[in-house]
């Protein structure tokens, strides 16, 4: 994690000069209700996630949404990938999209997107990273800790695409299959 008291501007050498030297900062946010089935496929790829993405430039976080306090770790992350479930399309469906910042008004916290926090980073820290949404259309959103069968059965894809993405690094060349 970045020092907050530093001169970067010159003089001895500061932990800046590490930070400019270390490999990119991969931060993975998995959100959504883990007590709402399918929900809370974010929070159960998060778990997979830790096992397989051991880098310590990688951050994984669990969320039950996103928050205007995300602009700050975002802001400094070389690239950020985004996991929940979605309700459109077919279940079991594996979409990746690249993300833009976009902020549109909202009413509610809750309301917030990962186009919003983007921009929220960009407006308060200047920077955006590269960012990704990867998402399974969902099945089951009932109460329920469990993934549905189906959901279940298509988490090591949705993983084996995160860690290609971290491992391409800022590529969205990774495959579907």
């Amino acid at each position: 994690m970045k020092s907050p008291a530093r001169n970067c501007g010159g003089g001895p050498p500061t932990d800046c000069d590490e930070t400019r030297n270390s490999p990119p900062r991969i931060l993975v946010l998995g959100y959504g209700n883990p007590l709402r089935s399918d929900d809370g496929l974010g929070w159960h790829a998060a778990e997979r996630l830790a096992e397989t993405l051991s880098d310590a430039n990688a951050e994984i976080r669990t969320l039950s949404q996103l928050t205007p306090e995300l602009a700050l770790p975002i802001s400094e992350a070389s690239l950020v990938i985004f996991i929940d479930a979605n309700r459109e399309g077919e279940p079991g469906e594996l979409i990746c999209a690249q993300v833009t910042p976009h902020l549109l008004p909202v009413r509610f916290s809750h309301e917030l997107s990962p186009e919003a926090v983007l921009a929220l980073s960009k407006y308060m820290y200047g920077v955006s990273p590269p960012a990704f949404l990867v998402s399974l259309c969902g099945q089951c959103f009932n109460l329920g800790e469990e993934l549905s069968p189906l959901i279940a059965a298509q988490l090591p894809r949705l993983v084996n695409l995160v860690n290609q993405l971290a491992e391409s690094g800022l590529s969205p060349a990774a495959t579907l299959s």
